[in-house]
């Protein structure tokens, strides 16, 4: 087995994903990005030095092309599969009634369905490599339920669900289960519309009240989950707020997620 350290990206086209590529490349790791942007994963691979990144085009909801991907980044790595970074995710707002069904659909295949498949399938190129990790991007939204959010929040709730799940029933055979909960961060999935409304996901956000965190601030918080031992690492200051304010002060919480539509 290589002696290079290994970590494969899904959603490594744009934002977090490309951050932590870029990172992880920087301080010598070989690093597998995964996206269905094309485009994205060009981008994100001219920008690591050293020919250290294998591109994979791929749909997180097709199982079969989870398994093509691992397997040929694994024999790119000699073997090694120290970190499955389960980070690809779709933005979507405004108000559940208004919703269609279409959207719901994907944004739980995506955001849910997509990272199940990623741990349910990565676990034995994981098992292989001793000290692994499964790296989960969840979010301040899957803290408390996000006005606005519905969907995605509850995704998000269930990513950090199946990371807790996970850190129990994997630890016997020696795999780390982490699981990041970010700010809302400045990508471009921000800048969706809301369903429901006239205005961007951003707008939303910003509306209610929270503040956005600078990607690079991500990539760092996911290089000392991997090498921590806390199960979840917050990120940013509306993560820690919201956290705080969950346990300590829920009832305003909830006032203030009933004015954040309005």
């Amino acid at each position: 087995m290589s002696e290079v350290r290994a970590i494969f990206i899904t959603g490594g086209g744009s934002g977090i994903g490309r951050a932590v590529a870029r990172l992880f490349a920087s301080r010598g790791w070989r690093v597998g990005i995964a996206d269905v942007n094309t485009a994205g994963l060009d981008e994100t691979a001219a920008l690591i030095a050293g020919g250290m990144v294998e591109r994979y085009v791929m749909d997180v909801r097709d199982r079969d092309a989870w398994t093509a991907s691992l397997d040929a980044f694994t024999r790119a790595s000699g073997g090694r599969l120290d970190v499955l970074f389960n980070n690809a995710g779709i933005g979507t707002g405004g108000p559940l009634a208004e919703a269609r069904f279409e959207e719901i659909d994907r944004t739980i295949a995506i955001n849910f369905t997509g990272v199940v498949n990623g741990a349910r399938i990565g676990h034995a190129y994981l098992a292989k490599t001793p000290g692994s990790v499964l790296l989960n991007t969840s979010s301040a939204s899957g803290i408390y339920g996000s006005s606005g959010l519905a969907t995605y929040s509850a995704t998000k709730f269930a990513v950090r669900g199946l990371s807790e799940a996970l850190d129990g029933e994997w630890h016997r055979e020696g795999i780390k289960v982490r699981c990041l909960l970010p700010s809302f961060i400045e990508t471009p999935l921000l800048d969706g519309v809301a369903g429901g409304t006239n205005r961007t996901i951003r707008e939303s956000v910003t509306g209610a009240g929270l503040e956005l965190t600078p990607v690079d601030a991500v990539a760092e918080a996911a290089w000392k989950a991997v090498h921590g031992d806390a199960v979840h690492t917050y990120v940013g200051k509306t993560a820690e707020r919201l956290r705080f304010a969950a346990r300590w002060f829920p009832g305003a919480l909830r006032k203030r997620m009933r004015r954040s539509l309005r």
